[in-house]
């Protein structure tokens, strides 16, 4: 056997080493995709993403055989519709993995305790809060990347399937590949929304169970509020009840693509807000609640110690 002896000095230096941030973030990565709940998670939310394709594949439905027009408006609504169920489904799956995800990197180590470990190694609290955040974003995204080449797979076989070629690829022009990516900007911006929320709720509950449960019915409720503001109104006749409605952030996520696509009929993906807004009012409601998340989670943090 043989022992390596340290010098003074580099004993010295080994003492005041403390975590690289690269290596904070490549170590929530290493957790998280070490746990089978993430990996089970992933499988089953997937399946929910690619049921609608799968199902389209088995059974005869209407506007599937416009597939067999080839080049013809037509063919481009079928495209459509595919579009409209593909999105919404990987919209609200990806929300789902995302709330689980980010409840367990954050709220699993003040739940476990092994939040006191990682503080007395010199990592800082915001320090750590970022790294986790950054890992969540890394997982997000690639997430979302193999979830949307699959829906994009089963897309290309839907119009195969249906009627043996592929010409009804076609009709797909170019408002129709613009607004392809005007729906990608309000998934990607409703995934930024719900992952802030649930590292606020994390923050103020430092507890799992907590994170997970009030992340996962924020927005149930949200949407349900929709109904109960209309019947107050319908009640006492006072447009502030609907007014209101205009600053909820789940109704403005919902609408947020049907208001971005202006040159095709976009179904709004859940209950919308009982007035009227537009693009940009999504869009700024979105914002003022990120901030509202953000602040949140780095005072928290930054304020509050870890005693148990």
């Amino acid at each position: 056997m043989s022992s390596v002896t340290l010098t003074t000095a580099e004993q010295a230096r080994l003492h005041r080493a403390k975590p690289s941030f690269i290596g904070l973030v490549g170590g929530e990565i290493f957790k998280s995709t070490r746990m089978l709940s993430t990996w089970l998670t992933f499988a089953l939310m997937l399946c929910f993403v690619a049921a609608p394709n799968i199902i389209l594949l088995l059974i005869q439905v209407p506007f599937a055989e416009n597939f067999k027009l080839g080049n013809n408006p037509k063919a481009l609504d079928a495209f459509y519709n595919l579009l409209e169920t593909d999105f919404l489904m990987l919209r609200v799956f990806i929300g789902f993995f995302l709330i689980f995800l980010t409840a367990n990197v954050i709220g699993r180590e003040y739940q476990l305790g092994t939040i006191r470990i990682l503080l007395a190694r010199g990592v800082g609290r915001l320090q750590l809060l970022l790294a986790k955040v950054s890992a969540v974003v890394l997982i997000g995204l690639i997430t979302f990347l193999i979830w949307l080449l699959v829906l994009s797979g089963l897309m290309l076989l839907t119009p195969l399937v249906k009627s043996g070629n592929l010409n009804a690829l076609q009709a797909l022009n170019g408002d129709f590949w613009h607004n392809v990516e005007l729906y990608l900007l309000t998934i990607f911006i409703s995934m930024g929304a719900t992952m802030l929320l649930t590292v606020a709720i994390c923050a103020v509950g430092r507890s799992l169970a907590l994170g997970l449960t009030v992340s996962a019915l924020f927005f149930p409720i949200d949407n349900i509020a929709m109904a109960m503001m209309r019947i107050v109104f319908l009640i006492t006749k006072n447009d502030f009840w609907k007014n209101i409605t205009a600053y909820f952030l789940g109704p403005n996520l919902n609408q947020m693509a049907s208001v971005a696509i202006t040159t095709h009929n976009i179904e709004n993906a859940g209950a919308p807000t009982l007035v009227d807004v537009d693009f940009n009012h999504t869009m700024l409601v979105t914002l003022v609640y990120a901030v509202i998340f953000v602040v949140v989670a780095i005072a928290l943090t930054w304020r509050r110690d870890v005693k148990e």
